[in-house]
């Protein structure tokens, strides 16, 4: 009964985690949570960090809801520009002529 009750919670804060969450349905019998971007198979219960920046978590109705790891910067300075470093699963924001100087952001998307 806990297990439904936090899946109704989490399902209606999804609209407000912006489009960073989705919840996959299971396939009819499945036992496990498949995550078709890199195909690794999880228990039900268990959850990791995706090869992508994702976590994900394999529900007990055997859903699974994934949510990205970083935010996007915005309303930083024309002068400087964002990278991602897959990595670290962030971006960064630096100037566009030296590199080593980073640049402020007011916000960001996401996450």
């Amino acid at each position: 009964m806990r297990s439904l009750a936090v899946a109704v919670i989490l399902c209606s804060l999804l609209p407000l985690f912006h489009a960073g969450c989705s919840v996959i349905p299971p396939e009819p019998g499945m036992r496990q949570c498949l995550y078709n971007k890199d195909g690794t198979w999880h228990d039900i219960g268990s959850s990791w960090r995706t090869s992508d920046c994702m976590k994900c978590y394999c529900e007990a109705s055997g859903d699974m809801s994934c949510c990205q790891v970083y935010y996007e910067p915005i309303g930083f300075p024309d002068d400087c520009m964002k990278e991602f470093d897959q990595k670290a699963c962030k971006y960064n924001v630096f100037k566009k002529t030296d590199r080593s100087i980073p640049c402020p952001i007011s916000g960001g998307k996401g996450k």
